[in-house]
């Protein structure tokens, strides 16, 4: 075997494997989400829907900085209302489709 030979005993590389679910998966998970989100927003007694909307949001952060991973967007945690709307705002830019609107988020900092 001439220099650029394989070293004995080396298995051949792996093909790439993806870092996390398909772009459809985060897409469809964002949208069921963010329409979640708006209803919450909108019914339900205000305690109870408080930490409803925690727990949602949250969701919709970690699916939103993973679709920012898988497009190789620019992201961060988002730690204010308005980081979570950029990020959307950034995805939909990209090409993912999201609903037009958006409910407000939180701003205690939970997100």
């Amino acid at each position: 075997m001439g220099r650029g030979g394989r070293l004995l005993g080396s298995a051949p590389p792996e093909a790439p494997q993806p870092l996390g679910p398909p772009i459809e998966q985060l897409a469809a998970d964002l949208r069921r989400l963010l329409r979640l989100h708006a209803s919450l927003t909108l019914s339900a007694h205000i305690a109870m829907r408080a930490h409803r909307l925690w727990a949602v949001e949250a969701a919709i952060a970690v699916r939103a900085v993973e679709a920012c991973r898988a497009l190789g967007l620019p992201h961060g945690a988002p730690t204010s209302p308005d980081e979570m709307a950029g990020l959307l705002r950034a995805l939909t830019a990209a090409g993912m489709v999201l609903p037009a609107e958006v409910g407000r988020f939180t701003s205690d900092g939970r997100l």
